[in-house]
């Protein structure tokens, strides 16, 4: 074996412990939360998950509402993100000049940089506001006959947080469904001009068919970072404990109980709640974001072309 031969493999077995250190990593933090964990798991068991009390002073939990809160703010948010995200998309990738496009690609990655605290901050003196004076006025005025639209207008609640976070996770839906795009042989679309296909038709037919699998790893992405994020969400969501089919009532997420409660945590089962729920939100996240990756590779095959167009 040459010398060359001996230090390739010393720097590739030297290379392979940082990925193994992730696993490792990995691994403690789901064992640490298990373990810390177990005073709640043995006393509520698989309750813990539907049952809806939160009282910390006679020590009854369960985690529905912040369930609920989770997966309201996480749908409405996706609802208001996907068109707008796919669509930035379909132009950085098809329709504008290349100079725009490296524009508009700068300023979306500037947006997903932004710190979550300066977000809840826009929230609390921009948003708010706005929800409070003019949007939930007249949502309630014209669509008040849904139960969605019903209630007191707080200007916080789950509306408020799920337009926040449709903004936080727009990024995330605008750069990997660009690149999804961009991962579409060129051929497919040349076939399609050849055979008299306008450009629409090509895109809607060709493009986005071929990339939808992808698409659909980036909202499944995007749903991760949504049901991850927390302090934007605590600072306008309301921390309430409710229940409730009105999207103007205040509320909580899992994430979003963990920060606002976990100082106050005194006795050994209220924080061992508390780790519970942090440990639903970390299975969670985990499968969202192994199932987006696995959609998205699946169309992109491992590779990711860089730049624009």
């Amino acid at each position: 074996m040459s010398r060359q031969d001996t230090s390739d493999i010393i720097f590739r077995r030297v290379l392979a412990v940082f990925p193994i250190s992730i696993l490792i990593l990995v691994a403690g933090i789901f064992f640490q939360l298990v373990w810390t964990s177990i005073p709640s798991i043995q006393k509520f068991g698989l309750g813990f998950l539907f049952h809806s009390t939160w009282d910390p002073v006679s020590e009854n939990f369960g985690a529905l509402p912040f369930i609920f809160g989770t997966c309201v703010t996480s749908f409405v948010a996706l609802l208001l993100a996907v068109p707008i995200g796919v669509g930035v998309a379909i132009y950085l990738a098809e329709y504008a000049p290349v100079k725009v496009a490296r524009v508009i690609s700068l300023l979306v990655d500037l947006l997903a940089a932004i710190p979550s605290v300066i977000y809840g901050l826009w929230g609390i003196f921009v948003l708010v506001p706005f929800m409070y004076k003019d949007l939930q006025p007249f949502l309630g005025k014209y669509f008040g006959f849904l139960p969605f639209f019903q209630g007191p207008n707080y200007g916080v609640g789950f509306l408020a947080a799920s337009i926040m976070l449709s903004i936080i996770i727009l990024p995330f839906i605008i750069s990997v469904s660009r690149e999804v795009i961009l991962a579409v042989p060129s051929v497919y679309k040349e076939s399609a001009y050849a055979l008299g296909s306008t450009r629409w038709e090509a895109i809607s037919n060709i493009v986005l068919s071929h990339g939808r699998v992808g698409i659909l790893g980036a909202v499944i992405l995007a749903l991760g970072r949504a049901i991850g994020e927390v302090m934007a969400v605590t600072m306008i969501i309301g921390n309430n404990v409710k229940i409730s089919a009105s999207l103007f009532s205040p509320g909580y997420t899992l994430a979003s109980v963990i920060a606002n409660e976990f100082a106050e945590a005194d006795t050994t089962l209220y924080l061992s709640a508390l780790i519970e729920i942090a440990l639903v939100l970390f299975l969670v996240s985990i499968v969202v974001n192994i199932l987006a990756r696995i959609l998205i590779w699946s169309v992109t095959g491992g590779n990711s072309k860089e730049g624009i167009k």
